[in-house]
């Protein structure tokens, strides 16, 4: 399972339940031997995941699950507390590189690309032809979507299938029915709404009840993004060639954002805003993000009094998404048990547990999306999430993707804070992307 996206307290707050990846690497090149090795029933696989110590205790609920059906395969964890997807990737990239055994990596979307162009992951062809059912009866319970995307942004240079998607993360908007109702704005019936009417919305509610509409925030995945997707615009073109951060659909996306701030629809970034505590006293209307939100509104018994709702558009629906993949490194001494780890996770019933656990994830199988192991005890409209897969787009990541991260969030926070105009600071930006791009 995914963990959540950006920097808010959220972020501290939620437990992250995530899929692990399989990858079991052993030095910074290729090499290895590309027939499957070790046993299908038992072996020992250590790996490293995104987090620190806080998510054991959801990796020992997930490995236990696992051990009930495969009692001598046995899994290890090590986490790398790195700030996001592509400062891990980087860091797990170096230390394959200096020689380090790794046997098992877990790799987001802003990731796949970055570890497919290292020549040290396996082809999972001959796993996929071995167990044809299985995967097949997978590819017809998730969206199509995910399954192009993994092709076109993690396949090996010759079209090798590297990896095998799962669990997702979309981008809506958790409202707070209280607040809505008491400034007397309806919330839309189908989940969809305008950029003018959330404007209009933003300061009926701030007239009556003196809450904010959201809070303000600069991350690439949970902020910057949803405002570019429903504008039609990206950080990227689709092949992530080329940098289009300053297109004019990009800067009326960012004046948006500022918008919000200068009309005191949202706080000032930057402060010490508590969105959780503002979202229970009803002095905030939203909690915005992927699946992650529903744990902490959970925690503040707030799941009957919130619904979510898509992101409001101004040409079309539009969301970032990103995935988990799992993968079996060349060099792994274990890849029949690594093979095995993942057509568990694929399972159905891996699916349904790891949605009941809580999770901050999609499941990657709508059959399991659409069942009472992921909508109970969360919010109504909660099945959004997995119906925005149809028209989100994957959320850019190019090899240099922690130094393009840090040019998009800096970019961003300094237009919502008025410390610049959008156009000048996007056309600026733009010139450090293509750089990156063309210096790769």
């Amino acid at each position: 399972m995914r963990f959540r996206r950006g920097r808010t307290a959220l972020a501290v707050l939620a437990i992250a339940t995530t899929s692990v990846l399989i990858a079991g690497c052993s030095g910074g090149g290729g090499g290895g031997g590309s027939s499957p090795s070790g046993s299908p029933d038992s072996g020992e696989l250590t790996f490293v995941y995104l987090g620190d110590a806080n998510q054991q205790k959801a990796f020992n609920a997930l490995f236990a699950e696992f051990n009930k059906q495969y009692p001598d395969i046995k899994l290890k964890a090590q986490g790398i507390p790195a700030g996001n997807w592509a400062d891990f990737s980087n860091t797990v990239a170096t230390r394959l590189a200096g020689g380090q055994v790794i046997d098992i990596i877990q790799v987001a979307t802003e990731g796949q690309r970055l570890f497919a162009s290292k020549g040290v992951l396996a082809d999972l062809g001959p796993f996929i032809e071995q167990d044809k059912a299985v995967v097949d009866d997978y590819w017809a319970d998730i969206n199509p979507k995910l399954k192009q995307f993994n092709e076109e942004f993690a396949s090996g240079p010759n079209g090798e299938t590297l990896f095998i998607p799962g669990g997702f993360n979309t981008m809506g908007m958790y409202l707070n029915k209280s607040v809505f109702d008491a400034a007397g704005v309806t919330i839309p019936a189908d989940g969809n709404w305008t950029w003018d009417e959330y404007l209009a919305a933003g300061h009926a509610i701030k007239d009556k009840t003196g809450a904010y509409i959201q809070a303000a925030g600069s991350s690439y995945f949970g902020d910057a993004m949803p405002w570019l997707t429903t504008n039609g615009a990206s950080t990227f073109n689709a092949d992530w060639t080329k940098p289009t951060y300053n297109s004019p659909a990009a800067i009326q996306s960012a004046e948006m954002a500022r918008q919000l701030v200068a009309e005191g629809l949202s706080p000032e970034p930057g402060g010490q805003f508590d969105a959780e505590a503002a979202y229970k006293q009803g002095k905030l209307a939203s909690l915005n993000g992927g699946r992650w939100p529903v744990l902490s509104i959970r925690n503040l018994d707030m799941v009957a009094d919130t619904v979510v709702v898509n992101w409001p558009t101004k040409t079309t629906n539009g969301s970032p998404v990103g995935w988990d993949a799992w993968n079996i490194a060349k060099n792994s001494k274990n890849q029949e048990a690594a093979w095995t780890f993942i057509k568990f996770l694929m399972s159905k019933d891996a699916g349904e547990y790891f949605a009941t656990i809580g999770g901050t994830i999609v499941p990657a199988r709508e059959s399991v999306a659409k069942s009472s192991a992921f909508t109970d005890n969360a919010p109504e409209g909660s099945i959004r999430l997995s119906e925005a897969m149809s028209y989100a787009t994957p959320i850019p990541s190019i090899d240099r993707g922690a130094e393009a991260q840090k040019v998009i969030e800096e970019a961003w926070l300094t237009i919502i804070s008025g410390q610049g105009d959008a156009k000048a600071t996007l056309d600026a930006a733009q010139t450090k992307l293509e750089s990156l791009v063309a210096n790769k």
